[in-house]
């Protein structure tokens, strides 16, 4: 009986975290290379290979009629798509051998600067198409709850309580930010962290103006890794919950003002990490990603596809950063070339690049070292050897 617990066990985690992880992974990589690949075929530059993963190749087929090597390779961690005319996979160098006219005319690095640059971008712009779209269709088909900023409890010894919050209560304003709905309090309280909160209420005919101070606390997540979360003691109304079903139009709308939530909440988390107010240990790799994939597999198929679009939506932005090495990277190298009217020089490129390569690879180990950090397993660690 333990045996068949233990591999019921083995079965789910693997399903879980890595089956569903990897399968989203592949989805988002796919739709972001896909991006590069159809512009780059819309502006003349043959593909040589179209990679899912990296490293050596564990299946594979070749497009007779236009030479693109479709391939799914060994390490299934990210992609890649190779132009005509690159030495490598990153595009960062050139083929040095002598081009033919033909030959040129289907090479990336031949191509108009401007060409250049919109098949970097495309890239990035297909991950935000695809969040866009799939938000619009999840609005189309399942509905956008949306739930009135009123407050069906305040919880007991809470900063709420403290505060002198009620039941009742219409939350119309936040440190200047309207409240539209309550989703918009929780978004603006989890981004306020260590902030006081000046709230604009709607108490019967009565408007007040009541200061709250969220108390940061510490959950326990699906891994038994701790997160530091700002909690202001309120929760809603059900009653006031309502699924509304959008049209094309209105669905396209609220799914822009969704993506736009989201970019700007990113940003923001961003500059707080950087300025000190929000921990750098919130910044998750691959094992952390792995978890929320999981997490959102537990609760349904509709969580799945949200985190999928979530995902997408981080990619884009993440490549966007003027980081060699990344997409944003290129276009900054491309906009000198626009302004100066040539290529920098190749050693600024290469120095460059080797800083992006460097920068890139110690985000990543410092990603994977705050994943390690906060699983259970590195609490017995320490134990063992303290």
């Amino acid at each position: 009986m333990e045996l068949s617990s233990l591999l019921n066990s083995v079965i789910h985690g693997v399903w879980y975290y890595v089956v569903i992880f990897l399968l989203i992974l592949t989805i988002v990589v796919f739709i972001h290379e896909m991006g590069h690949f159809l512009v780059a075929r819309w502006n003349g530059i043959k593909v040589d290979v179209f990679s899912i993963g990296f490293g050596p190749e564990v299946w594979g087929w070749t497009d007779v009629k236009t030479g693109t090597r479709w391939r799914i390779s060994l390490i299934p961690l990210g992609g890649y798509v190779k132009f005509f005319g690159d030495a490598d996979a990153s595009s960062t160098t050139s083929d040095e051998r002598v081009m033919s006219d033909e030959e040129k005319a289907v090479a990336f690095q031949h191509k108009r600067v401007g060409q250049r640059a919109a098949v970097v971008f495309a890239g990035p712009a297909a991950n935000f198409v695809f969040a866009i779209l799939g938000l619009a269709g999840m609005f189309m088909v399942l509905g956008q709850p949306v739930t009135e900023p009123v407050i069906g409890s305040v919880h007991s010894g809470t900063a709420a309580e403290t505060a002198g919050l009620k039941a009742g209560d219409r939350i119309i304003a936040i440190n200047g930010r309207a409240v539209v709905r309550f989703q918009d309090i929780q978004r603006i309280v989890r981004l306020e962290i260590e902030r006081p909160l000046e709230l604009s209420i709607q108490r019967g005919d009565e408007t007040l103006a009541i200061s709250a101070q969220p108390r940061v606390i510490q959950r326990k997540g699906v891994l038994g890794d701790m997160e530091k979360v700002p909690v202001l003691g309120i929760t809603a109304n059900q009653a006031s919950t309502r699924i509304i079903t959008h049209g094309p139009g209105s669905a396209l709308v609220e799914a822009l003002r969704e993506t736009e939530g989201m970019i700007r909440s990113t940003f923001i988390g961003i500059g707080q990490m950087v300025n000190g107010t929000r921990d750098t240990d919130e910044l998750g790799g691959p094992i952390r990603i792995a978890k929320g994939a999981a997490e959102a597999a537990q609760v349904g198929l509709s969580s799945v596809v949200f985190y999928t679009i979530l995902l997408s939506l981080n990619l884009g932005l993440i490549n966007l950063f003027p980081i060699p090495v990344l997409d944003g990277g290129h276009l900054l190298f491309y906009a000198f070339e626009a302004l100066l009217g040539r290529p920098l020089g190749e050693r600024a490129q290469e120095y460059g690049f080797r800083v992006g390569l460097f920068l890139v690879l110690a985000l990543m180990v410092f990603a994977t070292r705050n994943d390690i950090v906060a699983l259970p397993v590195w609490e017995v660690v320490k134990q063992l050897f303290s």
